[in-house]
């Protein structure tokens, strides 16, 4: 049983870890005022909970004196939000941490990190920059790096691109604007996602300090085109009109996303979840809290 500080437990990633976590570890979390606990509400008795603002990075790490810290944390940077607030939840809050815990005897750090290239976006240009400082300290502890693709399930937030898509085809919306949709990408279940975050978490790595990263992916890529268009059957929606074209490409988008997961399949992990397991009981899931 290990002491954990996780951050950004009130996020869909977060939130999914910290119900596994707490079964097993002893667990911290750091919150803002601004949180809504409404995915994680009958946890609270299970962890501790220290506020961001009424706590220094510095005085939460010294006394929790956690052995990991899982950083899921995130701003997407979705809602036209300055640059400057980007930059605070990837870099700057990260950064505090991850000299905390060199400070305090942190053994293991496991970062969370985007496949996007950094020119797609002021959040993916944080993150990278994030993952440069984040090596520094591989002589301090062992620092994992976990790269994700896109990941989905039920009750994610509604800006994210499957669970956006869900929600307009359930309430049926009119029309969808879309890029042409011929970029090739990922997606896996968040329940292989958390899985892969336990098997690295308890991976005896046999040494003190260190830099890994580990690819976290389905094995099987498909369009975009072809994944809207299967979540249209999927919802049942005769009606909307997927407008593929409407939108551009992103700058610098990557338009065949392939990534080797072999490292962490040598842990001992693999993806169980299918894509059309996970995207059927996505659609359900969502289709049953639409009508309750």
């Amino acid at each position: 049983m290990s002491r954990i500080l996780l951050t950004g437990a009130t996020g869909f990633l977060g939130a999914n870890l910290l119900k596994r976590l707490v079964t097993e570890h002893d667990v911290a979390i750091l919150s803002r005022e601004v949180s809504s606990f409404s995915r994680i509400s009958n946890l609270s008795s299970q962890i501790k909970n220290y506020r961001i603002e009424s706590n220094s990075i510095d005085s939460i790490v010294e006394s929790f004196r956690p052995e990991v810290i899982i950083h899921c944390a995130t701003d997407y940077g979705r809602k036209a939000v300055p640059p400057m607030q980007i930059v605070e939840a990837n870099l700057i809050l990260p950064l505090k941490l991850i000299h905390a815990a060199g400070q305090f005897g942190v053994k293991k750090f496991i970062n969370t990190d985007t496949f996007l290239d950094k020119g797609v976006s002021h959040y993916s240009l944080s993150k990278r920059q994030f993952l440069e400082w984040f090596k520094t300290y591989a002589d301090r502890m062992v620092c994992v790096n976990m790269v994700l693709e896109h990941f989905y399930g039920p009750y994610d937030d509604k800006t994210k691109f499957v669970s956006f898509v869900i929600n307009e085809l359930l309430c049926g919306k009119e029309r969808i604007p879309l890029t042409p949709g011929t970029q090739k990408r990922n997606f896996i279940f968040i329940d292989d996602v958390v899985e892969a975050f336990m098997t690295v978490l308890d991976f005896p790595f046999g040494q003190d300090s260190g830099f890994k990263e580990f690819f976290i992916a389905s094995e099987q890529t498909i369009t975009i085109r072809n994944l809207v268009e299967h979540l249209k059957h999927l919802c049942k929606n005769t009606n909307t009109l997927l407008d593929f074209g409407a939108l551009p490409f992103r700058p610098n988008e990557i338009m065949d996303s392939s990534v080797d997961i072999s490292a962490i399949k040598a842990l001992g992990w693999k993806p169980a979840v299918t894509l059309e397991e996970g995207l059927r009981y996505t659609v359900e899931s969502e289709l049953s809290d639409i009508k309750t």
